[in-house]
């Protein structure tokens, strides 16, 4: 009894095994059929129509419902779209790539919707080109996002990236025509944007604002080797903790770089043919400005605006309207000016007007041009502003030696040191 107890225990095994064979091909082949691989959970789009099977909306709903990450290859040339996409939610990462050289998705029905909405992490994005879009070209609402080698062009923002959002890298990517190529709401730890260009943006190539300043961000968005042609603005920086190191920005048709409150580190950029300013730092707290190089700029080199306790040091400003000006700032809080080199302006090198900073070490290598020009400040209606600018060891002569200064005109308040 035993034994045969046994028999039909192992026959009704055989049979399981047997029955969960069959179904394993019968889902591998349904996979298959799908474009779906079931080793790797891969997903090909290979329609460029919008909807149904091998289309990206397909894949892209059946990437969000894979229990693991999910690779999506684009097959095709072009994707337009008709409607908003699904958002991206898988937990465990989806990648994007092209096997299309030149893969385009076009989204000018959109209205406002992004072409991308990322709403979870481990998100990356390949080689695409996204276009045409009337709201964003890619919406980021959670970390760890990369998208790199890809095009973004002639959408409202690029890359929107929302409050609340770390570790994004957009990296040798090409934004152009755009009104905001890369948009950060907030600070955004770990993240980095690195050899991108940005061309012809309406409104900035990078816009980092928020309305006012909160606790300090532990880390800075890294903006590194980065080219900006022809923009309005190449980067805005408002409150949010950025560090701006070795850019090229040329032909900015307002200023090339617009600092605002605080948490900028402006270093080893090189600006060229700004058409009004190269650097602007307006009602900024504790900014760094090092080791830059302007020249063309129309206007201002280097323009500091109602800002408290700036390094402006070891900048190169030449063939610029003006050299540097420092404008109603605080005389119990001033910004420094130390080790400047400025020459070929059309103008004066040093425009003080309404504020006392401390101007040390600096040289203006330009025979026969005003160096210093120090002036007070007569609001409307209001009390004077005097300018009391501290000077040490400046060299106005182009090289000579010498030193000279203006004193502020219509006022007894005297420009102290040398």
């Amino acid at each position: 009894m035993i034994g045969k107890s046994r028999l039909m225990l192992a026959v009704a095994l055989l049979a399981l095994l047997g029955a969960l064979a069959v179904v394993s091909r019968w889902h591998k082949s349904a996979l298959l059929q799908q474009g779906i691989s079931p080793t790797d959970r891969e997903v090909a789009v290979s329609t460029s129509v919008d909807r149904g099977p091998g289309s990206l909306r397909e894949a892209l709903f059946r990437a969000d419902g894979m229990p693991g990450s999910v690779r999506v290859v684009i097959r095709v040339k072009q994707v337009v779209l008709e409607g908003p996409l699904p958002p991206l939610v898988n937990p465990h990462g989806i990648s994007i790539v092209v096997a299309a050289l030149g893969a385009e998705i076009d989204g000018h029905a959109l209205r406002n919707a992004p072409v991308f909405d990322v709403d979870a992490e481990n998100v990356s994005i390949t080689g695409l080109t996204v276009r045409n879009c009337p709201g964003p070209g890619i919406l980021v609402r959670a970390g760890k996002f990369h998208l790199a080698s890809s095009t973004i062009a002639s959408c409202d923002v690029g890359v929107d990236v929302a409050e609340g959002v770390d570790a994004v890298s957009l990296e040798h990517n090409s934004f152009a025509g755009n009104r905001v190529g890369v948009r950060f709401a907030a600070g955004s730890r770990a993240s980095m944007v690195v050899g991108n260009k940005f061309s012809a943006d309406a409104a900035a190539g990078i816009w980092a604002v928020r309305a006012k300043a909160g606790a300090r961000d532990a880390a800075s968005i890294v903006v590194r080797d980065n080219q900006f042609d022809d923009d309005r603005i190449g980067v805005v920086a408002g409150n949010i903790a950025m560090l701006l190191d070795r850019n090229v920005l040329n032909n900015a048709r307002e200023a090339a770089i617009h600092v605002i409150g605080a948490g900028a580190s402006v270093r080893g950029n090189r600006i060229s043919g700004s058409a009004a300013m190269g650097i602007v730092a307006e009602n900024a707290v504790e900014v760094t400005i090092t080791d830059n190089e302007i020249d063309h700029a129309v206007a201002y080199g280097i323009m500091v605006k109602g800002s408290e306790d700036l390094l402006v040091q070891g900048n190169q400003v030449h063939n610029c309207g003006y050299g540097m000006a420092f404008v109603l700032g605080d005389a119990l809080h001033p910004s420094t000016a130390v080790e400047n080199t400025i020459f070929g302006v059309k103008y004066h090198g040093f425009d003080v007007v309404g504020a006392s900073p401390i101007l040390r070490r600096n040289r203006f290598m330009q025979e026969g041009s005003t160096p210093l020009h120090v002036e007070n400040y007569q609001p409307p209606g209001g009390h004077i502003i005097y300018s009391r600018p501290f000077l040490e060891g400046n060299n106005w002569s182009g090289g000579s030696g010498a030193s000279a200064a203006i004193v502020p005109a219509h006022s007894s308040a005297p420009v102290t040191g040398h």
